[in-house]
């Protein structure tokens, strides 16, 4: 389907994402996707969602034909997330930037961004530096994520120049072992665990076959994978970002915007009561829309 179908998304203006994909000049630069091709109701050109292997090759080919990336590859275990609503939160926060730089976004390596959780897939990195220039630094406990990441890294120059990878040692720890001393950050992003048990992620990925038209017999496979540490904590988003706000108090002065997406709207009432008892200068939330899924971006600065 070409570029010129409109889709119902309500993504940022400046997101890539805003028509249907075309699977024509996706398949020319990973051709291993074209076998994944199929045809939905209407007759549009799309793929199975419900199969792990599909959705990595389409997020590889999104990334090699619009993100400038020439390699990427990683284990069917870890997240693969889905590419235009990655883009939003970059774009978004890029508007925060720009109303301190007289409404321009700022770009190049002299904006540095810190990634809470860079993950196997360098998601964040690979957008912001595509479209900003910016410099990243990401964190990751898992060590098998940061060797993947660093894979990723390290066979894309553009990114290589860009964007490195610091292990925090600690599960009890966000900002603390990564931040330098002395080091400034202008933003800081993180993408929490959405869930608090193993059980929590089997249930919804149950229902998210369900909702494709999927029959789950036995223990399902999770379309979008990811590693337990990628996808649930103890006390699940809430907890995670509790944390965040608790600790973002003793970095204060080490950057302009800390900020997070929110999955669960629930969460957002006692997350802002407790920005407020931290004596934050400014807290704003962020709608973002992609089709019928809203999720949201919490920030704040002291």
């Amino acid at each position: 389907m070409k570029d010129s179908k409109k889709t119902q998304k309500k993504l940022h203006e400046r997101n890539k994402h805003q028509q249907l994909y075309d699977f024509d000049k996706l398949k020319r630069v990973v051709p291993e996707l074209e076998a994944f091709i199929i045809k939905n109701p209407s007759g549009i050109d799309t793929i199975d969602f419900a199969l792990p292997e599909a959705v990595v090759l389409l997020n590889k080919a999104i990334l090699m034909k619009d993100y400038k990336i020439t390699f990427w590859d990683m284990p069917k275990t870890n997240l693969c997330p889905p590419i235009p609503g990655r883009a939003d939160y970059i774009h978004y926060i890029a508007d925060l930037l720009a109303e301190g730089n007289n409404g321009q976004v700022p770009t190049g390596t002299g904006v540095k961004v810190l990634d809470l959780g860079i993950g196997a897939n360098v998601i964040y990195p690979i957008i912001g530096v595509a479209e900003y220039g910016w410099e990243f630094v990401g964190s990751e406990i898992d060590v098998v994520s940061l060797k993947t990441a660093n894979h990723i890294i390290t066979n894309n120059p553009h990114l290589n120049s860009n964007v490195t990878i610091r292990q925090q040692v600690s599960k009890r720890n966000i900002l603390k072992n990564i931040v330098g001393e002395r080091e400034y950050f202008d933003l800081v992003i993180c993408n929490p665990p959405f869930f608090k048990s193993r059980e929590e992620v089997l249930a919804k990925t149950t229902q998210k076959l369900r909702n494709l038209g999927k029959q789950v017999v036995g223990k399902p496979v999770q379309n979008f994978s990811g590693q337990n540490n990628e996808l649930w904590c103890d006390g699940g988003e809430l907890a995670f970002i509790t944390n965040y706000i608790y600790e973002s108090k003793h970095f204060k002065r080490q950057a302009v915007w800390f900020t997070t997406l929110v999955s669960n709207k629930e969460h957002l009432k006692p997350l802002q009561s407790l920005l407020k008892k931290s004596e934050t200068k400014e807290v704003r939330v962020i709608n973002m829309e992609q089709g019928n899924k809203v999720s949201r971006i919490l920030a704040w600065k002291y």
